[in-house]
């Protein structure tokens, strides 16, 4: 029987190291093999300190994307500064488990067009397609979920939108095991099914899962 792989999911983070710490303590106590963050690691894109060497301290393997906070250049400084992955637009592969992403946000400096965001996760997607299980990590959660209708009923409109149509479309195409993204403060915890697909708004407290 072959071991499960074991994850610590967050995202949200904007900067604060001590929500950081608390994370890596987490990753070291319930033995993760990985850690995915999935964008917003930053505040407005300010530098900070201990966002990711809390993890690299812990001798955690990681994974990151940006956010809407974060510049491409940025998470790409991270990641090669501390030796880890940004998978916005690759993939990697752990065992039978391949992990493909983007941030796909449609807001903010990096904005991405919908069909940007759709392509670049087709792009990633192809080097893990034939993996037995696929794990997709997206900052923006996907349009028709609770998570989408949730946005509206904070924000107050349906002209402000904070899910993507993009990521939905790639969701019912490529059919990953699970989705994780984060982005919406307000579904921090959710988790529902798109098409087969679990999608799980991981947040700022983070979630573990098995695959």
């Amino acid at each position: 029987m072959k071991k499960k792989l074991k994850i610590l999911a967050a995202g949200d983070i904007h900067g604060d190291s001590r929500l950081a710490n608390q994370l890596a303590e987490r990753a070291e106590k319930e033995k993760v093999d990985l850690v995915i963050l999935c964008g917003d690691l930053t505040e407005s894109d300010k530098p900070s300190k201990g966002i990711i060497y809390p993890f690299i301290k812990k001798n955690k393997r990681v994974l990151l994307i940006p956010g809407n906070h974060d510049s491409f250049a940025t998470a790409d400084f991270l990641a090669e500064f501390y030796g880890i992955k940004n998978i916005h637009g690759y993939s990697v592969r752990y065992e039978d488990v391949g992990i493909f992403g983007c941030s796909a946000v449609n807001i903010g400096p990096g904005q991405m067009s919908e069909s940007e965001i759709y392509e670049l996760l087709k792009k990633s997607f192809e080097k893990i397609k034939y993996l037995d299980k696929k794990i997709m990590v997206t900052h923006t959660p996907p349009t028709s979920t609770k998570m989408e209708k949730l946005s509206h009923m904070f924000l107050g409109t349906k002209n402000v939108n904070v899910a993507s149509k993009g990521v939905e479309r790639a969701v019912r195409k490529f059919k990953p095991d699970v989705l994780l993204c984060s982005h919406l403060h307000e579904a921090e915890g959710i988790e529902e099914k798109l098409d087969g697909t679990l999608v799980i708004n991981v947040g700022r407290k983070g979630k573990i899962i098995e695959i």
